[in-house]
């Protein structure tokens, strides 16, 4: 249990998906603007992440038991943009506002390297099912939590009117995301 435990704090916060290994950067500049918008796609990245965890998984147990794990890319990838097809016809039929606001960032899930790194990290360290799982689950909590807290920051930068012209905008933006990358840099001791 205390292994699990590890795996997800580690996950969420020292090896952040987006702060710490940089994956997944796309929708989190993207789709940050606004904190339903974020944490609706948060929603759908973290079903995403943890299905394409749990297929993924027994996928490459195959493939390494038909000697052809070198189709592991292209498979995961597959498996990845059949479950992010299926998210865009649950989210276009349940919540259409949602769907709309994703706008071209839903379907970019699908070659979301967060997702597709998730998958093949799963595999390269060498987790069990259950492992795998909980690290899918402490990827997609991470992964809300730097969207969110980006998307905060954003909100309240919308309505300052003290950032410099030279400054809005896109740069601000990326020197947010710079500084909380290094405040998640606080968090490494803690990835074991």
């Amino acid at each position: 249990m205390g292994k699990m435990f590890a795996i997800l704090i580690a996950a969420m916060l020292a090896n952040n998906v987006i702060l710490s290994q940089f994956l997944g950067i796309c929708p989190f500049l993207g789709v940050s603007k606004k904190i339903s918008t974020a944490a609706g796609m948060s929603g759908a990245v973290f079903f995403v992440i943890v299905i394409a965890n749990a297929i993924t998984y027994p996928v490459q147990m195959l493939l390494d038991a038909l000697d052809i794990g070198y189709l592991q890319t292209i498979v995961f990838i597959l498996v990845i943009a059949a479950l992010v097809q299926l998210v865009e016809i649950v989210l276009k039929k349940i919540m259409p506002p949602l769907y709309e606001a994703l706008g071209v960032y839903l379907p970019l899930i699908t070659t979301n390297c967060a997702v597709l790194g998730t998958a093949i990290k799963t595999i390269d360290n060498g987790f069990s099912f259950g492992q795998g799982i909980v690290y899918a689950v402490g990827v997609s909590l991470g992964f809300f939590i730097a969207i969110i807290i980006m998307a905060g920051i954003r909100e309240k930068m919308e309505t300052n009117t003290d950032i410099p012209k030279a400054f809005q905008g896109t740069p601000i933006t990326l020197i947010t995301a710079g500084l909380m990358a290094i405040a998640f840099f606080g968090f490494a001791g803690i990835g074991g």
